[in-house]
């Protein structure tokens, strides 16, 4: 890695984290093996070798306190941005307008507690290697989507693989990567512009195991955090 190059580029890591949670009720600040989920985040975003700032957005007082404990900075998010229609990137926006210009931003999803300072350090020196202007996290899907499909009416099955998926054996088919919301980055002008981390090109995906990539929505993706972490 250049040295000149780390120098030069600044990151702003971004912590979205709303008060309400309809599957697993208040699960940002849950007890998550002796800290509040939220923690987990936070303190992988201040040890990451090139974040510059981490600052977490939410709506709810305990979160921010709980977040300036652990050494985030904060902010309010108003009342229009933390409702059920508002956007990842509403939130995201409002805190690039209140704070300084970076030139990348870093959003890290509270729920992703098995995602560590490595995962962002790694993620971020993709990101310069290949001189792109985004690198999202991703992990290989437990089963492939060739084996699913939608289901009729009737529950009929007769179409529901593709002929050349019929005699295969799952371990044949190509690996398939999903997603894991652990990581995205993007440079700063080019968010703003597209309105989104998954930028049109020179976007690359960084891929993490399945076991860093739970991302915590119910209370049995809790449980298995819990056990994970032990």
């Amino acid at each position: 890695m250049n040295n000149q190059i780390e120098k030069n580029k600044t990151f702003l890591a971004i912590i979205p984290a709303r008060g309400g949670s309809k599957r697993l009720p208040r699960k940002n600040i849950l007890d998550l093996c002796g800290k509040p989920l939220i923690t987990w985040s936070i303190e992988a975003g201040i040890k990451s070798r090139y974040i510059d700032k981490v600052v977490v957005s939410s709506d709810d007082e305990e979160i921010l306190n709980i977040s300036k404990l652990c050494g985030a900075q904060t902010i309010k998010r108003p009342d229009e941005l933390s409702s059920d229609t508002a956007t990842t990137f509403d939130a995201i926006k409002h805190t690039i307008d209140n704070f300084k210009k970076y030139d990348y931003i870093v959003l890290l999803q509270p729920t992703s507690p098995l995602r560590d300072e490595k995962h962002i350090d790694e993620a971020i020196e993709l990101l310069l290697a290949k001189n792109a202007d985004a690198v999202v996290g991703v992990c290989e899907m437990e089963h492939s989507p060739l084996w699913s499909n939608t289901l009729p009416q009737d529950i009929n099955m007769s179409r529901f693989l593709r002929d050349e998926t019929l005699n295969k054996r799952s371990q044949d088919l190509e690996p398939c990567y999903r997603i894991n919301g652990a990581i995205y980055i993007c440079k700063t002008d080019k968010l703003l512009d597209e309105k989104s981390f998954f930028l049109k090109d020179n976007i690359f995906a960084y891929k993490m195991d399945r076991k860093s990539s739970i991302d915590i929505d119910e209370e049995i993706d809790f449980t298995i955090a819990e056990v994970l972490i032990d």
